[in-house]
């Protein structure tokens, strides 16, 4: 009898623990320092770090969507894998809105020594897996660039990128589909939408007609032909699409789907152990390059 009530007693502290851990604030800016310790534990060194802006969302939406949106997605991926959640971050590149209200545009050099500073914190602290979640495309290259440069010195800890790829109508659940074509795009129906299932008191989808986001198509150059100025030149109000038909119910089904594609990625990151031992070999050549076998 007295090694069963033991036993009952073992077993009801490992659930109580169990239950503890698995009850850890995803928020990094939220946990104690002890319980940092645990959650790193927890989420096997993996960090993740969602990546916005401040700009002007067509006149419907906050100058924070993006980084609200993914935000949302990726506390919503934490439920279903679990990692911590760096605190709100908005340092990138937005120059292309600078003529627009309430637009924080930080210099080149800010925006690469502050995500370096960053993220090399982040692994100081234990994260040696430190995941970059893209909410703005004009963060895309910017990040892509980044993941680069890592590669410049050695380093202790992989970062890996998640970017937010744009899913086809066709292959969308049938709740997360656009209204009509034509309507998704910057401060479109997909973003305004996304803001009324994360913060609906935000969205002003009634206000999307009093400005336009058509695509005035005001450069005539060859599609191989890149310049800064395209996007003012297609969109001068900062606002592509419409958001006028945009609505909770789709939001909820993008922001499902988006959580869904972020937490499938924070397991295979977890799971990956090829990526940091190919980044150590790599590594140790590049200070013997002329030994490498050729």
């Amino acid at each position: 009898m007295k090694n069963s009530t033991c036993r009952l007693i073992l077993t009801l502290s490992l659930l109580t623990f169990a239950g503890a851990a698995q009850n850890l604030s995803p928020h990094w800016e939220d946990l104690t320092a002890p319980d940092f310790v645990k959650a790193l534990d927890q989420a096997k060194g993996v960090c993740l770090l969602p990546f916005g802006i401040i700009e002007k969302h067509g006149p419907s939406g906050p100058m924070g969507t993006d980084l609200i949106n993914v935000r949302y997605a990726t506390f919503e991926a934490t439920k279903q894998e679990y990692a911590i959640v760096f605190p709100e971050y908005y340092f990138g590149q937005i120059f292309e809105a600078k003529h627009q209200p309430g637009t924080i545009a930080y210099s080149t050099h800010l925006q690469l020594e502050l995500l370096q500073e960053t993220t090399a914190e982040m692994a100081r602290n234990g994260c040696k897996k430190v995941v970059i979640i893209s909410g703005h495309g004009g963060n895309t290259n910017l990040i892509a660039f980044f993941a680069q440069t890592t590669l410049e010195t050695p380093k202790d800890y992989v970062v890996y990128a998640i970017t937010n790829a744009p899913t086809p109508p066709d292959q969308m659940p049938a709740a997360a589909r656009p209204s009509k074509p034509g309507v998704d795009g910057h401060a479109g129906e997909v973003e305004i939408a996304s803001i009324m299932a994360a913060r609906p008191e935000l969205a002003h989808p009634d206000r999307a007609g009093t400005q336009s986001g058509a695509d005035l198509k005001r450069l005539d150059l060859p599609a191989n032909v890149y310049t800064g100025i395209w996007w003012y030149a297609r969109f001068p109000n900062h606002y592509q699409g419409d958001a006028a038909g945009a609505t909770a119910a789709r939001g909820e089904a993008l922001q499902q789907m988006r959580a869904d594609a972020i937490a499938n990625a924070i397991r295979a990151i977890k799971a990956d152990q090829v990526g940091p031992r190919l980044q150590k070999e790599f590594f140790e050549k590049s200070t013997h390059p002329v030994d490498t076998k050729q």
